[in-house]
């Protein structure tokens, strides 16, 4: 498919007009910024990998290994901590497990990679600490949702380090109880990351992906996702992982196209929720929104064949939106982010198509008005259904836009425009299900 360039980049619609090139170019360069900093390498799930990365520093700044360890969780970590296996420690799941292993490790220059060095060595050693009461856990209550603070002890001294907002936000830093780091966390503006998201717009991702140069950095950006994220989707669909849906998917709807969409993206969900030690590329904080955004757009792609141009420019779509929608929820809450990330998915699929902005804009609007509100009860096998239900949703939501066909405002949580309907969601994500996710904790630890 040939991409044809509608418009201008400069068609954002900003109101300065002495100056406006010069100010599109800054918000073009701040797209880039954003991608650059949300679709990062992980390797596993990424609440046990910040706990482990915390772990990690905390070591670092004690110089050995401690005699023992506290681990302070937000309830939104303790969550997505809790049923999910952690890569690299032979089938261990858990807050302890996760901390004791990044102790181990100790190289927090990895970020979200931090526990592939994991040794046979260092797996002796975490199973004999993790029967031992090494590690004790505690809950962190009020805000922010992502919140971690680990405390080491050994002969007199000791370490914290704290982490809010985003999975590798370092705050604050102690050794000896003296502070010999610290910075303002993070607000609920922001949440712990660096580029302002409030650039982002589906007009402006849509001229943006159309008029961008892929130099030669974006595209190590998306063929790391590309290739990290089909190598661990076709992983699910070969071994065995949980009760392997994306397989599922295949054996029940055949090899089409749109089968196909809905199966790999869960197929990686498969793999990476229950221990596999490849990574993923990110997205918003988080590997399931980064395969969930990713797979659907590669495979359509594959099968349509586009060229490679034409699907990082669908990626680019996919990924932007994914995050635009993010950034109105939070990175955790109990609105499932597979769901802001098929509805990105959906965008790219709509673009690749040669939907105009119209019709990505009525697939985005289609999807939030189908699975808006699906709870998150934490990261574990079943994530890879809802992926499944939530790509499923946006092939549907394409198919409507397509034919010039939209949910009208009003209903439900629509509004008259994509951007009313996008802050609408936010909303609901955020102070909405602020309840809903004390209770779906509670039920969780409840026997």
């Amino acid at each position: 498919m040939e991409i044809i360039k509608i418009g201008a980049w400069f068609s954002l619609g900003t109101s300065i007009k002495d100056g406006a090139a010069e100010m599109d170019q800054k918000i073009a360069d701040a797209y880039v910024d954003i991608l650059n900093e949300e679709l990062v390498p992980a390797l596993g799930c990424t609440e046990p990998i910040a706990i482990a990365f915390a772990a990690a520093k905390a070591r670092e700044v004690l110089g050995r290994e401690p005699l023992s360890m506290t681990a302070r969780c937000s309830g939104n970590i303790i969550k997505n901590a809790k049923a999910v296996y952690v890569p690299n420690t032979g089938g261990l799941k858990g807050i302890p497990a996760s901390a004791i292993a990044g102790m181990l490790v100790g190289d927090s220059s990895l970020k979200m990679r931090v526990l592939e060095r994991l040794n046979d060595k260092d797996r002796e050693r975490l199973f004999s600490l993790l029967n031992s009461g090494f590690c004790t856990v505690e809950q962190l209550e009020g805000e922010p949702a992502l919140h971690i603070i680990i405390e080491m002890k050994a002969d007199g001294d000791s370490s914290l380090v704290e982490i809010a907002y985003s999975h590798t936000n370092i705050c604050r830093v102690e050794k000896n109880g003296v502070s010999i780091f610290h910075q303002k966390c993070g607000d609920a503006e922001f949440e712990g990351v660096s580029i302002d998201r409030t650039v982002l717009s589906i007009g402006g991702i849509f001229n943006f992906a159309q008029e961008v140069d892929i130099s030669d950095d974006l595209k190590a950006l998306l063929d790391r996702q590309i290739h990290d994220n089909r190598a661990i989707a076709e992983e699910g669909l070969k071994n065995r992982y949980g009760v392997n849906a994306g397989e599922a998917i295949l054996e029940l709807y055949g090899n089409t196209i749109w089968a196909k969409l809905r199966a790999y993206a869960a197929a990686g969900s498969d793999a990476r929720m229950n221990g596999c030690g490849m990574p993923v590329v990110i997205n918003s904080g988080s590997g399931n929104q980064g395969m969930t955004a990713s797979l659907p757009v590669i495979i359509y792609a594959e099968e349509q064949k586009l060229g490679q141009e034409a699907l990082y420019r669908g990626l680019i779509v996919s990924n932007l939106v994914t995050i635009h929608l993010k950034s109105g929820i939070g990175r955790l809450s109990a609105y499932c982010g597979a769901m802001s990330a098929s509805a990105g998915a959906g965008a790219g699929i709509t673009f690749l198509a040669g939907g105009t902005l119209q019709q990505v804009e009525d697939t985005v609007t289609n999807a939030l008005a189908d699975v808006s509100g699906i709870v998150c009860d934490g990261a574990k096998a079943s994530c890879a259904a809802k992926i499944a239900t939530g790509v499923d949703a946006a092939i549907l939501a394409h198919h409507l836009a397509m034919k010039g066909r939209v949910y009208d405002a009003g209903s439900g949580i629509v509004k008259n425009s994509v951007e009313k309907t996008v802050a609408a969601v936010g909303e609901l994500g955020r102070e909405g299900m602020r309840e809903t996710d004390k209770e779906v904790l509670k039920i969780m630890l409840r026997p």
